[in-house]
This record gives C-alpha cells, structure tokens and sequence, in this order.
C-alpha cells in the first residue's frame, strides 16, 4: 500500500510539475505577446470585419438583410418547337431586401423597406425566339412607415398596394413556384402558336389574360402611394391605398387557426381611373373621361394541421366600360365584352413525412374568361386583311407537382407540370382602324410546361 501510494505520488509530482511550468510559463508567454505590436494587429483584425459586414448610418434604427435565390428550369412544348431554359422563377424571383426599424415610444415605431427583384432570365416573359426575356433588377419596394399599436400603420412609397395579392393567398411551399391563380409567371411569355404552325409577332399566350397577365381583382405593386393597416382584431386586419393617379384599392383578411384548421382568407375591390399607368388598357385609353374601370377579388387557404390536406381557392372579375369607346369598338357594329373573370384551385397534402423538411404533392386547376381589349393581332397570323381587333379571349390550364423543403438549408426543391390551352376570337379592322362585325376564331396550339428547380432564403 505504501510503496502503491509512493509510485501513484510520483505520478502526480511529475503532472503537478508540469502544470505549474505551463502556467509558470502561460503569464510570461501572454505578456510577452501583449507588447510589440499585439494591439496594433487586433485593431487591424477589428477595421478588417468593420469593412465586410454590412453597417447602420446610426445605431438607432435596425438593419436587416434578406432575400432569396430562385432558379430553374422550364422545358417547354408549343406543339411545333421545344427547347429548354434555365430562368428566374418569378412566381417569387431572386431579390435581396433591407428592412429596419425603431421604437418611438411605448406605442409609437417607425421603420423602412427597400427590396430589389433580380432576374438573369425571366420565367415569363422569355419567347421562342428569346430565352432570356426581360432580365435585370426592378424595384419592389421603396418606403417608410410609421406604426402605432392601437391605431395601426400608415405605410409611404413604393410597395404592395391594399389588394396585393389578394387572389393568391397560400400558406403552402406551393406560393413560391407555382402560384395557382398567377398562372403567367410560368411560361406565358411564348408567344401564341397556331394549329398550321405559324407563330404569332406580337401576341403571347399571357396577353389571353386581360391585356399583359394580370389577374382580374389582382392590386398593382408598382404605384407609390399611400396605405393604412389596421391593427389586428381577433385574426382580421382591414387596409386602403391611395396611389398615383387616382389609383385607390381596399381589402380585408383574416389569418387564424380552429377547430384544427389553419384558415387564411382575404377580398378587396379597387378602382382604376383614367390616367393610371395601365398601359394597353382601354382604362388609360381615354383623356378627360371619368372611368369606369373596377375589380373585385379573393381568395382562401385552408390546412387541415393534422393530415396536412390543403386546399386554396382565388377568384376575381374586372369590369371596363370604357372598352366600347376607344377606336376599335366606338364606331363598330360590334359591342364589344366588357367583363374580365377567372376562378382557381389548387389542392394537395404537405406534410413533413421525414426529418429534412416538408413534402408537397398538389394538383391545380385555372380557368380565364375575357373580353375585349384594345390590342390588335398580327394579320397574317389572325388570316385577316388588316390588323385583327381581339374581341374576346380565354385561357385554361390544369398541372399537378411536387415539393420538398430542406429545413437545415432553408431550401425547397420543386418539379411541377401544366399543360395550357387558349382561345381567341377576332374582328378584321378598316384601313382606319375600326372592328368590322365579321367575328372569327383563331385555332391556337395547346402549350406544355416543366419546371424543375429550387429556393434558397437567407
């Protein structure tokens, strides 16, 4: 036992002794490094990181950089031609952000957003002739706000207007790839093919949606105005946009959870008068003349949290009675269609069946009824005399896909299908530019979309 305890005590001795030459040592080692030039190099280490971080002009309002990379690519069939091209979704395309704000008081807060959309290619603009379309940044957002929790916020600049969105709503992975009532943003940029072949110069299958593929009872996102939100009451929130020339809107929605579902749900109408940036449309057609140009739209998503089973729902109607009083039509024996309607659903599951994420299996369907506007076909390609007058038009579509997120990459990977058909009736033209009554349907060539990519937010 003794001799056990003198070998185990010299053991310890020699560990105890060097521990206490390491720490003897440590002090002089640290106060060695200390001198010279120790300070001088952490300065440098410090101006060093200053410069490639991202820094406030103040330290009283927050900055916060975000955004998002989406990519992917759209296989396409006109019945004639097919290809494939790499592009920026824009159901939700790549953009980066900066938002902040600061505290006031108890009550009173005041912050800002400033967001860029960024395209290298765009998923619904590019033709058959073009596989880029129209590439480049184009700002999203440009405003400050200031908030009050009793009396809600008042919101000034550039940004989503009352109804922004309001036939969209989705609370599924499915928002960011393929929007079920916004059925443009994937492919529509091709431009129309007839059953013999030939292509269309000037029309493409998104201008069979009112006049460039905007949803009827869909807000604008490109007016600077000014917006007020109501504070929340019990899941409802109320807003109204007073934009530039006279551009006005307003909506309600609602965002809760029961009985074990997950609802969200929003309806807005809004009012286009004569001057508003509508290009194409016959409600910026006419000078002087109080419109008649209004919308009304909504949609519903709905979760069912246990099973994941979803459904959403959007519908919208626009109607122009100025139509009948532009140069095509005021003259004309025709009496043109004023109204503009679409209703779509999307329905699936999406549940998260493994540790990467949520999985999302869904099908869809769209369907788009309008009537005239103010664009002109291309002759040769409506077999008329002159420029064909576009008296009514229609679009149907009908896809299914699949999703996967990755939770630990904030990433989502997606493959969707559409299948597209499209109709559209004409009126020949005078010399001076009136529809005659001679009214004509254009045989079009069905269009099939795949897309395949991925989301990464940061």
């Amino acid at each position: 036992m003794v001799g056990g305890l003198k070998k185990n005590g010299g053991w310890m001795a020699t560990v105890v002794a060097g521990l206490l030459v390491s720490v003897g040592m440590a002090p002089t080692s640290f106060a060695a490094d200390l001198g010279g030039d120790c300070c001088a190099d952490l300065e440098e280490r410090i101006a060093e990181l200053e410069a490639t971080t991202a820094r406030k002009g103040n330290r009283k309002v927050s900055l916060e950089v975000y955004g998002q990379v989406n990519q992917g690519i759209l296989f396409w069939d006109d019945g004639f031609e097919d290809n494939a091209y790499v592009v920026t979704n824009d159901n939700s395309r790549t953009r980066i952000g900066f938002r902040g704000k600061a505290k006031i008081d108890g009550d009173w807060s005041a912050g800002y957003r400033l967001e860029i959309g960024i395209r290298s290619a765009n998923s619904k603009r590019f033709t058959q002739s073009d596989a880029l379309g129209e590439t480049g940044q184009d700002l999203r957002d440009a405003h400050w706000y200031i908030d009050n929790k009793k009396y809600g916020r008042v919101i000034v600049g550039l940004g989503a207007t009352a109804t922004d969105q309001i036939t969209e709503i989705n609370q599924t992975q499915t928002a960011d790839f393929s929007k079920y009532s916004d059925v443009e943003d994937t492919g529509l940029g091709l431009s129309l093919r007839r059953t013999d072949g030939d292509l269309s110069t000037r029309y493409q299958y998104r201008r069979l949606i009112g006049v460039h593929g905007d949803q009827p009872g869909e807000g604008e996102r490109k007016f600077s105005g000014v917006t007020y939100q109501t504070p929340e009451v019990s899941g409802f929130t109320a807003s109204a946009t007073w934009a530039d020339d006279d551009y006005w809107d307003v909506a309600l929605r609602y965002k809760g959870e029961f009985a074990g579902l997950k609802v969200a749900a929003g309806i807005g109408y809004g009012k286009i008068d004569t001057g508003t940036a509508q290009t194409n449309t016959a409600c910026a057609a006419i000078e002087n003349d109080d419109s008649d140009c209004d919308q009304f739209g909504g949609s519903i998503s709905v979760v069912h949290v246990d099973s994941g089973l979803f459904v959403n729902f959007g519908a919208g109607i626009k109607k122009d009675d100025l139509i009948d009083r532009t140069t095509l039509f005021a003259t004309s024996a025709i009496r043109p269609d004023d109204e503009q309607t679409f209703w779509a659903i999307q329905a699936g599951i999406e549940r998260k069946w493994t540790s990467f994420g949520k999985t999302t299996i869904y099908g869809e369907y769209y369907d788009y009824e309008g009537g005239a506007n103010t664009r002109t076909l291309d002759a040769a390609f409506a077999d008329t005399t002159n420029a064909a007058a576009v008296v009514s038009t229609g679009l149907e579509s009908y896809g299914f896909g699949v999703a996967q997120g990755f939770d630990a990459a904030a990433l989502t990977l997606y493959l969707s299908y559409r299948h597209v058909k499209g109709d559209i009736s004409v009126a020949d033209t005078t010399v001076g530019g009136v529809a005659t009554g001679d009214v004509s349907s254009v045989p079009l060539e069905d269009l099939d979309l795949v897309f395949a990519g991925g989301i990464i937010k940061f």
